[in-house]
């Protein structure tokens, strides 16, 4: 399998992060003649940290990321209040983990049950792991541990994960799942993405194929809505077309694929930079990288209607993006976009305010980076009126997480 392309494989390695207040040697970022200040929140990770996933329940910051130490991996979390966070939970570790920069573990919450997943290798192939997932009961106060979301028995990959509550104290799952990918002639060999329901026990039901022909290893995301989830993915035609697409669940059933936009991207192998999707009300906000005709950039389009249409698409980029995209819809009309893109020899993690309208602010550089792999993807999410973006520094010799905070009103 083609994996990555050799112009995305230069991605971000994060050198500064900001400090925790302003000063005149590090001065606020001016936007539209007001100061923005963009203050790190110490958190509890230590080094050897990585992979942060944030996911906001509208209260509280949840924090899910790996501790490495020699050969073991950890999976915790803490949750933040916007003044102290929780001790660190160590949900579960080991030493026969998938870790990986861009496939990693998602995180959810449900009115303070919690859902996450590790990738736990099924055999010796370099992509052969299962998704392992951890549920924490609230009403019982334990975690249950390594539920197996991917029931095929294939030793393949699966992957890319993305999670949200749902009705009834369970969630909703969606990844991508490499069943076809063995033991079936070479032109049948297809990634799939599939979908499942996850109870308060645990229990997994209406597990089902959303798409039997996927990009390989680009993430899924997901929002949910009054009709139900959302599932935005980058797809795969016959002729190496990779648009995004998106699923809708509406009245207990799944819609068939539909091409958001036909930015006819033709390219041989998978780009690893998946979409961003996020929802208020009834409106959603979806953002994406493409980069048909040598053209990288950012582009970002708003639904009125739960994703049954959309708008016109804004590109918010600089000129040059390099992807690995976030969103956060603040308001019905507006969405705060996170992206990286280069700038000179550095890369810059940027956040921009866009409207449903195309109205955009200028653009807030919330660090510099630098092109390595194991940084990883960007986290941004909304908890009240702040947000807050959290990623793998390399600074230092060995990886750390840092997280900035700023007032979404600032923006």
């Amino acid at each position: 399998m083609l994996r990555y392309l050799a112009f995305i494989s230069i991605m971000i390695s994060l050198l500064v992060s900001c400090k925790t207040e302003t000063s005149k040697s590090e001065p606020a970022v001016l936007v539209n003649n007001r100061h923005t200040a963009i203050i790190e929140i110490k958190n509890p990770s230590l080094i050897n940290s990585s992979l942060p996933r944030l996911f906001s329940n509208g209260e509280d910051l949840l924090m899910s990321w790996i501790q490495n130490k020699d050969s073991i991996a950890s999976l915790k979390y803490s949750k933040f209040n916007g003044i102290n966070w929780t001790a660190p939970t160590e949900i579960i570790s080991g030493s026969d983990w998938f870790v990986n920069w861009a496939d990693f573990p998602a995180i959810a919450d449900n009115n303070g049950s919690i859902l996450t997943n590790i990738l736990k290798k099924s055999a010796e192939g370099t992509y052969t792991y299962d998704i392992h997932l951890q549920l924490y009961s609230k009403q019982k106060n334990t975690w249950k541990n390594n539920i197996l979301l991917n029931q095929d028995g294939i030793k393949s990959e699966h992957g890319f994960v993305s999670m949200l509550p749902y009705n009834n104290d369970s969630f909703f799952v969606t990844w991508l799942d490499g069943r076809t990918l063995v033991g079936v002639p070479k032109e049948n060999e297809q990634m799939t993405l599939r979908a499942a329901f996850i109870d308060a026990e645990g229990e997994i039901s209406n597990d089902i194929l959303l798409d039997d022909k996927t990009c390989e290893c680009c993430n899924t995301a997901a929002t949910m809505t009054s009709n139900g989830p959302i599932v935005a993915y980058r797809d795969r035609s016959d002729t190496e077309i990779r648009d995004i697409s998106i699923v809708r669940f509406v009245n207990g059933n799944w819609t068939a694929p539909k091409n958001v936009y036909q930015d006819h991207w033709e390219i041989p192998g998978c780009p690893v930079n998946g979409p961003a999707i996020d929802s208020f009300n009834d409106a959603v906000a979806l953002a994406w990288f493409t980069a048909e005709n040598d053209n990288p950039r950012i582009q970002v389009s708003f639904s009125e209607n739960q994703g049954e249409t959309f708008g016109l698409q804004y590109r918010v980029d600089n000129g040059n993006a390099i992807g690995r995209v976030d969103i956060v819809m603040i308001d019905q009309n507006n969405a705060v976009v996170s992206w990286m893109e280069p700038d000179g020899i550095d890369t810059l993690i940027q956040i921009l305010k866009v409207s449903s309208n195309g109205e955009k602010n200028i653009p807030i550089t919330i660090t510099k980076t630098r092109s390595e792999r194991s940084s990883g993807f960007p986290q941004l999410e909304l908890v009240g009126d702040r947000l807050y973006v959290a990623w793998t520094s390399l600074e230092d010799k060995k990886p750390t997480i840092k997280i900035v905070t700023v007032l979404a009103s600032d923006l």
